[in-house]
């Protein structure tokens, strides 16, 4: 994963610090009066909440929010004149008139209730990728936000990055030609294990009701929660959730692939994202060592159809593809193969490219960028809750499609065979038993 840690880099991209480049006619977003700050609530405020959190300290913090007092007490105390709550649908009913946005550090299985609850009073949402645990809360969060015309921000910091931003310029422009084919690949892979049988008691000050939020009631075991949740299938979405929105966030973006969410877009009769995937086993309750998912996207207006193949967990993109390009094998890594060359990005964020064969391109500068520049994911998500910046990079818009995309590599593999989605509908064609597996029943008492 490179020499920059998890925390650092998140860091750096909420305050801008990773090389980014301001644009020039971006002064007059940064001339409201210093006291205009936004009123902000956080719900998820232990791990990396804190960060979340850090990274808005720059506006008034009104509310706080988490089901586990003690692993948010470093936020707790930091706040401590500001009002704490465990259940986020209280904060709102209590607070909704004093909280502008709302920022969602909680674990998969609660971004979308806690969101859609918070847009459809009108609040602006920063919430962590990948932006959902099932793909039809990922259709839903993006309408509600379109209906609510609030600002949104997914979690995929990489968006950021100078490194992001110029590698999709330049495969828009055409530097490597016509893009056929892409691999994205992550190193980690999940643990399978059965259920723990054991049923001990939540610490101290754990809410386990709401931390279940709308999942299915189990009892609770510590191995759930504090991180533990992503390798469970009714709370988190394994690696591939976890890091595709990352790691194949270039990839979606420099193809376009949005596109086929768009009506106005020329596209062939019946065009349909085909996936189909394979891993180490599929267990009922958590997720594989290892997985490969293979997407084959249609064409979209001018652009031709396209393969790509994700892996994590150990498999990767065949060694001779890289070989001949003059590149070693990565731990991790975005390829795009062109009909002049190739992209190629070896940081699960995306921050940092190079153009493929290096000699090729050597002392290439290519065209003048056309993109607007970040100063940070965090800062550009809250200007422009003040209505003064640009749309943030990773709006629900195109968070909420790129979570789409990666959790039908989820549904393919509980599926059992190749799915057709139209992307349009939000339907699976060809199998109409697997829409099932596009969302989950909700507990009694939680809905969207």
């Amino acid at each position: 994963m490179g020499k920059v840690r998890r925390r650092e880099f998140v860091r750096n991209a909420a305050f801008g610090t990773m090389g980014l480049l301001i644009l020039r006619n971006a002064k007059s977003a940064y001339s409201y009066q210093a006291n205009e700050k936004l009123n902000i609530a956080c719900v998820g405020v232990g791990g990396h909440g804190w960060a979340n959190l850090m990274a808005v300290s720059s506006e008034n913090i009104v509310a706080l929010c988490d089901v586990d007092e003690q692993h948010a007490a470093r936020a707790f105390n930091r706040y401590s004149d500001v009002p704490k709550f465990s259940d986020f649908r209280e904060m709102l009913d209590k607070m909704h008139k004093q909280i502008d946005a709302v920022v969602v550090t909680t674990p998969d299985h609660t971004h979308a209730v806690i969101s859609v609850a918070a847009m459809k009073l009108g609040k602006h949402i920063y919430c962590e990728k990948p932006l959902t645990r099932t793909v039809y809360e990922a259709r839903v969060m993006r309408e509600i936000a379109v209906k609510q015309k609030v600002v949104t921000q997914m979690g995929n910091q990489g968006s950021a990055t100078e490194g992001l931003r110029r590698a999709v310029e330049l495969a828009w422009a055409g530097v490597i030609g016509e893009i056929r084919e892409a691999h994205v690949w992550f190193g980690g892979g999940n643990h399978p294990v059965d259920r723990p049988r054991e049923e001990p008691q939540p610490p101290p000050g754990f809410n386990w009701d709401l931390w279940l939020g709308p999942a299915p009631y189990r009892p609770f075991h510590p191995t759930y929660i504090r991180g533990g949740w992503r390798n469970w299938r009714p709370f988190g979405t394994g690696v591939l959730g976890d890091f595709g929105c990352h790691t194949a966030n270039l990839a979606f973006r420099a193809l376009r692939l949005d596109m086929l969410w768009d009506q106005k877009v020329k596209r062939p009769k019946g065009a349909v994202i085909r996936v189909s995937a394979e891993a180490s086993e599929i267990h009922p309750e958590t997720y594989s060592r290892w997985v490969i998912v293979r997407y084959e996207f249609p064409s979209r207006g001018n652009l031709p159809p396209v393969k790509l193949t994700w892996y994590n967990g150990g498999p990767k993109p065949p060694e001779e593809i890289l070989r001949d390009l003059g590149q070693p094998m990565t731990d991790a890594g975005c390829l795009l193969l062109g009909t002049k060359g190739a992209i190629f990005s070896d940081c699960p964020w995306n921050t940092r490219f190079t153009l493929l064969p290096r000699k090729q391109f050597e002392g290439f500068q290519g065209p003048s960028p056309t993109l607007p520049r970040s100063p940070g994911h965090h800062a550009e998500w809250i200007l422009a809750c003040k209505g003064k910046g640009p749309k943030p990079f990773s709006s629900f818009d195109i968070g909420g499609l790129l979570t789409e995309v990666i959790l039908l590599g989820n549904v393919a593999l509980l599926v059992g065979h190749p799915i057709e989605y139209d992307p349009l509908t939000g339907r699976i064609v060809n199998c109409a038993e697997a829409n099932r597996f596009l969302h989950r029943e909700y507990r009694a008492g939680w809905t969207l």
